[in-house]
């Protein structure tokens, strides 16, 4: 199998401070275990990470930009999800 086959893997670290994992890039690799070791050597020379996830590009599933009005704009009409129109009662703190 050359390189040119290989799976593209995608990569996300979670770093020391931070409390979820975040797209760090993208590498090439011929199985999982080497995904995982190219990511660690590529990514986190110095230290930046305490957790590493690697997934194969073809697993991920996303939503379309170009069709976000109709797969987001639904929640508008739940206005029962936020909030925003009760009257916060004397007494209580409003942060």
């Amino acid at each position: 199998m050359s390189k040119r086959e290989w799976p593209l893997y995608e990569v996300f670290i979670r770093s020391k401070a931070g409390l979820s994992h975040r797209h760090a890039g993208s590498i090439h690799a011929a199985d999982d275990q080497m995904a995982l070791d190219h990511a660690r050597d590529t990514y986190t020379r110095r230290s930046e990470g305490v957790s590493l996830w690697v997934v194969r590009s073809s697993a991920i599933v996303a939503s379309d930009p170009a069709e976000s009005a109709a797969f987001f704009e639904p929640a508008k009409d739940k206005i029962y999800r936020h909030p925003t129109f009760y009257e916060i009662p004397d007494g209580v703190d409003n942060l």
